[in-house]
């Protein structure tokens, strides 16, 4: 067992506490204290006394963030047929300043991609053959899945699948 002769002396542990609070890392610590101590003996022994690190108090601020639109899954209701209208389509008003940047081309519509209107079914009804989409909030007894006729080797309808999966040059121009 490494370190098993290494004892924790009252001047050890002052000298810890001293070089711990000032944030020194625990590998310059360990080498500080003497060639018998370990970085990880340093780490559990400020652990077990409960001191603060000096680093991690500045740290404790949060860093101020750059603003993101918000997610337009989370703040607009789905209309009654399902389709995507333009006022709930995903904006980037940082390409919309730039006039070089070419406009995003549609995912081309999908003649079985209309939206399915059923009330769902619930996990005991849910079929290998059905449509595996959430529907609602989980933690209701109303949540339900989607449902309809699944894509061929796909979870999800033709109208969810197209939903799901999103070429990633979508994604990362949605993520912009």
């Amino acid at each position: 067992m490494a370190g098993a002769g290494m004892t924790w002396t009252a001047d050890r542990i002052e000298r810890l506490t001293k070089l711990w609070r000032e944030g020194l890392s625990a590998s310059q610590i360990a080498a500080e204290l003497g060639g018998d101590v370990s970085r990880n003996a340093v780490i559990s022994k400020a652990h077990r006394l409960g001191i603060t690190h000096g680093a991690v108090e500045g740290a404790s601020t949060p860093r101020p963030r750059k603003p993101r639109p918000p997610d337009p899954a989370l703040t607009v209701e789905p209309s009654s047929n399902d389709e995507p209208t333009p006022a709930s389509m995903p904006t980037n008003p940082v390409a919309a300043n730039e006039p070089a940047a070419a406009p995003p081309t549609p995912l081309p519509p999908q003649e079985a991609a209309v939206g399915p209107r059923s009330e769902g079914v619930t996990i005991m009804e849910l079929r290998e053959f059905m449509c595996r989409w959430p529907l609602g909030d989980p933690t209701t007894p109303e949540f339900r899945y989607c449902g309809a006729p699944a894509s061929e080797g796909l979870p999800y309808c033709p109208h969810h699948a197209q939903i799901a999966y999103q070429p990633a040059t979508e994604r990362k121009r949605l993520r912009a």
